[in-house]
């Protein structure tokens, strides 16, 4: 028999981490709150549980991937929660993106229920929740994420032990400055590129592979320069990001200028109506100042 795990949480990025941990041959026990996404995997071989607390009375280590800091809350300690199923000695780990004072808080509380607990956000899209290559940055007790490994391995290929509970979160929020800051700089270029009657195409090509190459260029820009808003991460899940940054660079007193600017364009995009789309559509907000559209046919 295989080793088994449960994963609440079963969205954009936890649907996929949850199959490849059925992929990996462990046995998986899953939960989400809008229960057909649990259709595919329960076709897979995964049991489906009816409550976080039903994930938890059978299985020893949890997974959570939900969307904000108060979701994360509801489904460890809410009614039918995982706190309410799980033992003394059981593992919670939470993948979410989610504020770093929150998460070392209910570190706090399950320890003195025995139970441990891990924040362990990922990076890489969609794309790589589908194809097990995420970046996983780990918060926690080292002997709490030798345990969790085996499980991080078969979603991730770059697992990093930041520090202790909380690091994993704080880790995520410089990830996600980066993310958007490259962003931007990609929403200037193709304006810019499409501005001087460049190619878009041969642009991306010309200087993906130097010193300008970045991930969100390379993964993104083709998405803007065909059209193509599909999210591989929603404004709306970006801008609740932006917004713990925020908060805990006011905490810490340091300046996020570029951050702060970014968040203010995707609002503009919010307001719109735009927010189910990708954040890659961070360059309408510029198309809209410049009068131009950086589409290779437009």
């Amino acid at each position: 028999m295989s080793a088994r795990v449960g994963y609440v949480g079963l969205g954009i990025m936890g649907g996929g981490m949850a199959a490849n941990l059925l992929r990996a041959g462990f046995d998986v026990v899953v939960h989400n709150r809008t229960a057909d996404r649990a259709e595919p995997l329960a076709a897979a071989g995964a049991e489906v549980a009816d409550s976080p607390r039903g994930v938890a009375e059978r299985c020893d280590v949890i997974f959570t991937c939900v969307s904000d800091t108060p979701d994360v809350e509801d489904v460890v300690f809410g009614t039918d929660g995982i706190a309410e199923g799980a033992r003394a000695g059981s593992l919670i780990v939470d993948t979410s993106t989610v504020s770093p004072e929150a998460t070392r808080g209910w570190a706090a509380r399950l320890a003195e229920q025995g139970v441990g607990f891990l924040d362990a956000p990922v990076s890489g899209g969609s794309e790589g929740a589908a194809k097990g290559t995420l970046s996983i940055m780990v918060g926690g007790d080292p002997s709490n994420v030798e345990r969790a490994l085996p499980y991080l391995e078969a979603m991730g290929s770059t697992i990093t032990h930041v520090g202790p509970v909380g690091a994993g979160q704080t880790c995520k929020l410089v990830n996600q400055i980066l993310v958007v800051t490259s962003m931007l700089g990609v929403a200037e270029a193709l304006v810019f590129a499409k501005a001087g009657g460049l190619d878009l195409e041969k642009t991306i090509a010309a200087v993906e592979g130097g010193a300008a190459g970045s991930w969100m260029l390379a993964n993104r820009g083709p998405q803007v320069i065909r059209d193509d808003w599909r999210p591989g991460f929603t404004i709306d899940l970006q801008q609740k990001d932006l917004r713990l940054v925020l908060e805990a660079a006011d905490e810490l007193g340091v300046p996020t200028i570029a951050t702060s600017t970014i968040f203010h364009l995707y609002r503009t995009l919010q307001r719109a109506g735009l927010g189910s789309e990708g954040n890659h559509a961070l360059v309408k907000a510029l198309e809209r100042l410049a009068g131009i559209e950086a589409r290779q046919d437009a």
